[in-house]
């Protein structure tokens, strides 16, 4: 449901991810972000004025950390959020509970969802968060630069190997992404296939078993949510020896990060993966 704020009438191109179609912002926006990627695609998007509150994750970029925090992306200080008098709180369908989206909205404060299951969504995301905010020649500026980073993207993955990965996320349990995720998109972009795919679960627990490990060309240690380190792989080593020539340390933030941060990560993504193939 769409809880207004008098910003204007709904544009028939700025539909969130739950369907629900936002006016261009004409007054002075106050924006909390629930997102710690798109908190920092507002800073370059220019929005860093009408940005109140974020996050304890948001650390991107630093002057973020000069935002009022109003919790973590899972439990938030209600309290805060509205004495904070936000008129829109930007969420994400898998970082934000829908309890919490939906105890926002209920306090008539207009919500804006997000959802980006494929890297090509990037483009999209950015002009709506743009086209919501009143700048839609910046968030096209960006988004362009998103799509060639992409299509780069695109053409340097001709040479690389098809791969086997298996993505882990977390630590006791084990945890890795299921093939429906936006991380497994993106990594197919350099034809890494993602192991462990549930039908029913996107981020699913996982065995670390000789099987499991036997059928993985590689074991990527994520840098979040949980902070897998050099150490960790050290361990891996030592348990799995025969596997260790698999294990890599990846940097979450390039891979499972959206809007102008996921235009790097193509970057990224394409170096780690050629130089894994020299």
């Amino acid at each position: 449901m769409d809880h207004g704020t008098g910003h204007g009438s709904p544009h028939e191109g700025l539909i969130d991810a739950a369907g629900v179609s936002h006016s261009t912002v004409a007054a002075a926006a106050r924006i909390i972000s629930l997102v710690p990627s798109l908190t920092e695609l507002l800073f370059d998007l220019g929005l860093a004025e009408a940005l109140v509150g974020r996050t304890s994750f948001c650390r991107h970029p630093d002057e973020a950390e000069t935002v009022e925090s109003v919790g973590g992306t899972k439990k938030i200080n209600m309290e805060k959020l509205r004495r904070l008098r936000p008129t829109h709180v930007i969420v994400n369908v898998d970082e934000t509970p829908k309890s919490l989206a939906e105890e926002i909205a209920g306090a008539g404060i207009q919500v804006i969802v997000t959802h980006p299951l494929k890297a090509a969504d990037n483009a999209p995301l950015i002009k709506l968060i743009g086209g919501i905010f009143g700048v839609p020649d910046r968030a096209g500026a960006l988004s362009e630069e998103f799509v060639r980073a992409y299509e780069s993207l695109e053409h340097r993955s001709a040479k690389f190997p098809p791969r086997r990965v298996l993505y882990l996320i977390w630590k006791n349990p084990w945890m890795t992404v299921s093939g429906d995720t936006y991380i497994s998109d993106v990594l197919r972009l350099v034809q890494w296939r993602t192991l462990g795919h549930c039908e029913t679960m996107r981020y699913p627990e996982v065995e670390l078993s000789d099987d499991t490990l036997d059928a993985a060309d590689l074991v990527l240690f994520s840098s979040e949510p949980f902070p897998f380190t050099a150490e960790h792989l050290r361990e891996f080593e030592r348990d799995f020896p025969e596997h260790a020539g698999k294990a890599r340390l990846i940097d979450a933030e390039m891979v499972s990060w959206y809007g102008s941060r996921a235009t790097r990560g193509m970057a990224y993504l394409g170096d780690l993966a050629e130089g894994l193939t020299t």
